[in-house]
């Protein structure tokens, strides 16, 4: 888990730079985390998650529910799906992790 910007920079590789031009929650993010994730270990899938569970923390362009996914293969495929959930913390959590272990399937049998 790399709650932190710092540990998005340092477990997974995540460009400082990346977080400060794009913010922790945001597509270019999502996509450099599952990328990083593919290059530090030893799979051919790699499925990132970062968003806003709430309570706090949202920002006009960026509510409490958002979440962003990477999916990157080691093939070098990489995508990216942005989604807004409905709910307190625990149900933002909970979808996220739904739709995680749904772009793990779909991209293991692709």
């Amino acid at each position: 888990m790399t709650y932190s910007n710092e540990a998005k920079s340092e477990l997974l590789g995540v460009p400082p730079e990346t977080i400060a031009a794009h913010g922790a929650v945001s597509a270019e993010t999502a996509a450099a985390m599952a990328q990083g994730a593919l290059a530090r270990a030893p799979v051919d899938l790699a499925v990132s998650v970062t968003g806003i569970a709430g309570p706090g923390g949202a920002t006009p362009t960026k509510p409490v529910g958002l979440v962003l996914f990477g999916l990157a293969r080691r093939d070098g495929e990489c995508r990216t799906e942005r989604r807004v959930f409905p709910g307190d913390r625990t149900a933002v959590r909970q979808a996220a992790l739904d739709v995680a272990l749904r772009l793990i399937e779909a991209g293991a049998c692709d």
